[in-house]
């Protein structure tokens, strides 16, 4: 998975399960052990009890798991729910008992202390990344445009009749591909570049003078099919150099580098190449 489509807010929840998993090696009783009696029994980590190991830490790493494959498999379901709606109940169902189990245990050690401030993160940010614009920013922006005559390094390289961010024309070399819509040159004529577009089957149609460019996406955004199927075919990653081949009302039919086709639906925020 491209790391440049996590949002600030999957960062948070990775460090808070990083951070409960080393809880779990902690001890869980701050008792103070008097000398001459044995005390192992009360410097337990969490490994040493397989209910809290499971109801605290271990649920709270396999939710952050879960939110973290559902950015790379996006409308995959369990079930009828989403992978992240199974991550999110995790992390809230780890905070609970973490919650519960502390008030019951006298003298908390620093595994339960740790841990339940580690659950609190980690569902806080598992329940608000949807809901708040700040977390919902990429983890990392988008690099700039590569400078003209310099191959683009950003996944796949892009075909050479589309051209790539920084240059100034798309194909008319002989031989080459013409860019989307244009028509060959025929000998004793002037060639045609920037033809419209095919209009495509579905939708609204196509802007008449519309030349394709470059774009890059500001956070990860679902690629749906163009004959309007609600299930994502998809997703664009921040980072990532995509070609917009048609105006499609609000939306943009995008390429990706593997040569899928799809509606883009949101183009808010933008990158231009």
């Amino acid at each position: 998975m491209n790391i440049r489509s996590l949002s600030r807010g999957d960062g948070v929840v990775i460090g808070a399960a990083v951070v409960l998993f080393i809880a779990s090696f902690l001890d869980l009783s701050g008792f103070d052990c008097p000398s001459g009696v044995d005390c192992s029994g009360y410097s337990a980590n969490a490994w040493d009890s397989l209910s809290l190991l499971m109801g605290i830490f271990l649920a709270g790493v396999i939710g952050a798991a879960l939110l973290i494959v559902s950015r790379a498999v996006p409308g995959r379901k369990v079930a009828g729910f989403e992978l992240g709606q199974f991550g999110a109940a995790f992390t809230v169902f780890s905070l609970w008992t973490a919650f519960w189990t502390i008030i019951d245990v006298p003298d908390a050690g620093a595994g339960l202390i740790l841990g339940l401030l580690a659950t609190l993160v980690l569902a806080g940010a598992a329940v608000a990344t949807p809901l708040v614009p700040a977390l919902k920013g990429p983890l990392m922006g988008a690099p700039r445009p590569a400078a003209q005559g310099v191959q683009p390094t950003y996944g796949q390289q892009p075909a050479q009749g589309y051209g790539y961010p920084g240059q100034q024309q798309f194909g008319g070399q002989p031989g080459q591909p013409q860019p989307y819509g244009a028509q060959q040159a025929q000998p004793g004529q002037p060639e045609q570049q920037h033809a419209a577009p095919q209009a495509p089957q579905g939708g609204g149609a196509p802007a008449a003078d519309f030349t394709p460019f470059w774009f890059a996406v500001p956070v990860a955004r679902p690629l749906y099919g163009e004959d309007g199927s609600p299930n994502p075919i998809a997703e664009l990653a921040p980072g990532t150099w995509y070609l917009a081949v048609e105006q499609r009302g609000p939306g943009l039919i995008a390429q990706t580098q593997d040569g899928r086709r799809g509606l883009l639906q949101d183009t808010t925020g933008i990158q231009r190449g």
